[in-house]
């Protein structure tokens, strides 16, 4: 069974133009750890991520107080914590973030609540949980003890060239289909946001080949609404040292993954 409950608290989103981001409790709150002792939940390695999706829509709607296309975050919980959602209720009320909405249905359920309430990036700390979703056609990205030192203020998103999906007449699996719709989308809120001072930055990394490959990939992103703002041409070496100095939130591809090299 799956239940929902819009959040009071916050101006509801237009659920046709958003761009919903769902992330799982356990993700976003440390459950066991109160913060300054008001029983609010301490916060998860989620919050940076959800900072900077908040920050892109601070600055989107200062530009244009009608603006539709947001990100609209829906925290999830399973049957096991429904006896505690007035605590992540008053934890989200305590950390300012803006969830719309509070989903609760099983463990066996939750693919369901996914595709429920229309799901198109799904931030989760168990890798089950992203292979589940992944194969139902919901991006997915694993969050890890790196997440928690992202920036707050500027959302980092990474392409490699294994993200980018060319113009193809065979049949686009699910995965990669939701992945391009979601990259398409999030083309579309950068292109409202001049060169500097953008709170939400694209960066390529092509790992092989040389200038022909970075520029074909280009190319490719532009084909679907993307212009990046770095890009690094790799040619082979490894890509953990230039991960660990552009921190990105996540990567795209062919679904989503964590940066583990």
């Amino acid at each position: 069974m799956v239940s929902t409950v819009q959040n009071s608290d916050v101006r509801q989103k237009d659920v046709d133009h958003a761009v919903v981001v769902a992330v799982t409790s356990r993700a976003l709150f440390e459950s066991d750890t109160e913060e300054d002792g008001d029983g609010a939940y301490a916060a998860g390695v989620a919050f940076p991520l959800l900072q900077a999706l908040q920050r892109v829509n601070e600055q989107l709607l200062q530009r244009n107080p009608a603006e539709s296309l947001l990100f609209d975050v829906v925290l999830m919980t399973t049957d096991s914590q429904q006896q505690q959602s007035s605590r992540f209720m008053s934890s989200t009320r305590h950390h300012g973030l803006e969830v719309t909405r509070f989903c609760f249905s099983s463990e066996e359920d939750f693919i369901e609540s996914l595709l429920k309430n229309n799901i198109q990036l799904f931030l989760t700390t168990d890798e089950n949980e992203v292979l589940q979703a992944t194969q139902k056609g919901v991006p997915s990205v694993l969050l890890d003890e790196h997440s928690a030192v992202c920036s707050s203020e500027q959302l980092r998103v990474l392409f490699c060239e294994n993200a980018i999906i060319r113009p193809s007449s065979d049949p686009t699996p699910a995965s990669r289909q939701a992945a391009q719709s979601f990259s398409s989308q999030l083309g579309k809120m950068r292109q409202k946001f001049g060169m500097f001072d953008s709170p939400l930055c694209f960066t390529l990394v092509t790992l092989r080949g040389g200038k022909d490959s970075c520029c074909g990939a280009l190319k490719a992103l532009r084909s679907i609404g993307v212009s990046v703002d770095e890009a690094y041409c790799l040619a082979g070496a490894p890509r953990s040292p230039i991960l660990s100095l552009l921190r990105p939130h996540f990567l795209l591809s062919d679904g989503f993954s964590n940066l583990d090299d």
